[in-house]
């Protein structure tokens, strides 16, 4: 706690003026502590102890507070959560500028590529993915991924062995979730449990395991059956966000499933 103290007080200290005491004396630069404690809706004293690097209870709304108050950049707010040990309720999201250069990455891609967020919804997404996955990706704006897998009968005919994979989604799903704030996960396994009896024997069956790649197969309208190695990437400047590319694999190099 003394590493984010210090940080705390050091972005306090770089805050510009506010408005009207731009001319205010004071024998440190920045705002003061009662200052900042008060726009992010703390007790003056509570918000001194997190400078002072005192082992107390930080939620991650108040830290969410705290880091809009001192207009951390996201990278800035990213390490603040690090610091807490805590997981960001509302992590930064793609700019404008952000999301135009994604999109000139993924399309500069061959191989299938798409983009998903917390909350497994796809965000972006190249046109070899949009092929391959179109009754997932054709769906509009930001498909999800699980209420494909576990709500669209498209889903059987397209990912193969649909059972095992989906089995092992929710087990990815759970793994990941813990960055999804509270409210939004339990709305959306409560979604999916009161209409998928699969979705609801998975998630009981409490699995955990780590969404790192591996074969996958399915099943294309025209191709038949193909086979990739799905390999996933975290965005290193967009917490939550992860880039999946399937590279295809040669006939006869697919493993038997």
């Amino acid at each position: 706690m003394i590493e984010l103290g210090d940080f705390v007080r050091r972005r306090r200290h770089a805050l510009p003026p506010l408005i009207g005491q731009g001319t205010r004396p004071s024998r440190t630069p920045g705002w003061r502590r009662e200052e900042v404690a008060q726009a992010a809706g703390l007790s003056v004293t509570w918000y001194t102890w997190i400078e002072q690097g005192r082992e107390i209870g930080v939620s991650p709304a108040a830290l969410d507070r705290l880091a809009r108050v001192l207009r951390l950049a996201p990278a800035e707010r990213a390490y603040l959560f690090e610091l807490a040990g805590l997981h960001d309720p509302a992590p930064p999201t793609a700019d404008h500028a952000d999301e135009a250069a994604l999109r000139a990455c993924l399309a500069a891609l061959t191989a299938p590529a798409y983009l998903l967020d917390q909350s497994w919804d796809a965000l972006l997404w190249n046109a070899p993915a949009a092929d391959l996955m179109a009754p997932w990706l054709g769906r509009g704006d930001r498909p999800n991924l699980l209420r494909f897998v576990f709500l669209d009968p498209a889903a059987r005919d397209l990912i193969l062995p649909w059972e095992s994979r989906a089995f092992r989604l929710v087990a990815e799903f759970r793994k990941e979730a813990g960055g999804l704030g509270a409210p939004a996960r339990t709305a959306l396994v409560e979604e999916l449990s009161g209409k998928s009896p699969v979705f609801k024997a998975a998630w009981q069956a409490h699995q955990v395991t780590a969404r790192t790649g591996g074969q996958r197969s399915f099943r294309h309208p025209e191709r038949g059956l193909v086979h990739y190695q799905q390999t996933s990437f975290d965005l290193a400047d967009r917490m939550g966000l992860k880039l999946h590319v399937l590279t295809p694999l040669p006939p006869g190099a697919a493993e038997a499933t």
